[in-house]
């Protein structure tokens, strides 16, 4: 088979079925690409090797370790579940699709990819790689294809006896379509751009984190960001990043 010689093999959470690792991996991978994770995700798993680990490190070191990668609600929607994992399923990532969703930060989509890729569970996925091969061979003149249209031809096309592998190949078989043919993700209903970072709210918030995480000063990410700096503070507090009494 051609993606058993040449698939992504060497990537990390490939090489493991811990569904804690999964878990990591699945929420690392949200809207950032496979080369950035790779290196936050050894990190990530020297420093928090288990549940318990992370469950018990503090706010401001899971941060810390997060920085650079970009939309730290997902460290925070980690360190939480972990928490979770600990006091409700003693400290063992839960197979049940019902408790994965249960589980803070965790949706449909990584729910059933820790499923599938921990315990080689036959569920339905759909993300942009898996979009973009079943666009590019049943939807090749379309526009504005819906996922209800792909879901019924991704299930009758899903390896039950294998679904960890078909996934794996399926994934790196749409990111070999994306590098030789104008992106088929594209013609998906749901596609949308990444919004500009530079001078964004999530710029401003990452700056003020980045400062509460390093003990510097917070008065010059007031001054380089006058007019956002106080929304994106406030949010920050109510959300539990950071504590105003600090």
């Amino acid at each position: 088979m051609y993606w058993k010689r040449y698939g992504r093999h060497s990537l990390p959470w490939r090489q493991t079925t811990d569904p804690y690792a999964i878990l990591v991996s699945e929420v690392m991978l949200q809207q950032t690409q496979v080369d950035r994770v790779v290196p936050y995700f050894t990190r990530w798993m020297e420093a928090f090797p288990t549940p318990a680990e992370l469950a018990k490190a503090p706010l401001t070191d899971v941060l810390a370790l997060w920085s650079g990668l970009g939309y730290n609600r997902r460290a925070k929607f980690l360190h939480e579940a972990a928490k979770c994992i600990v006091a409700r399923h003693e400290g063992v990532v839960p197979s049940a699709y019902e408790e994965l969703r249960a589980l803070p930060g965790v949706g449909e989509y990584t729910a059933k990819a820790v499923r599938v890729f921990a315990f080689d569970e036959p569920e339905v996925l759909i993300e942009t790689n898996v979009r973009s091969v079943f666009i590019h061979h049943f939807f090749p003149r379309a526009r504005s294809v819906s996922d209800a249209r792909l879901i019924p031809l991704i299930a009758a096309a899903l390896d039950t006896r294998r679904p960890r592998e078909w996934y794996a190949a399926l994934m790196d078989y749409g990111t070999f379509l994306k590098a030789t043919t104008p992106n088929p993700s594209r013609k998906s209903r749901h596609h949308t751009k990444q919004s500009r970072f530079a001078g964004s709210l999530r710029e401003v918030r990452g700056a003020i984190l980045k400062a509460f995480i390093g003990k510097s000063d917070l008065a010059r990410v007031r001054t380089a960001y006058p007019t956002r700096f106080d929304e994106a503070y406030r949010a920050l507090v109510r959300e539990g990043f950071i504590d105003a009494a600090q």
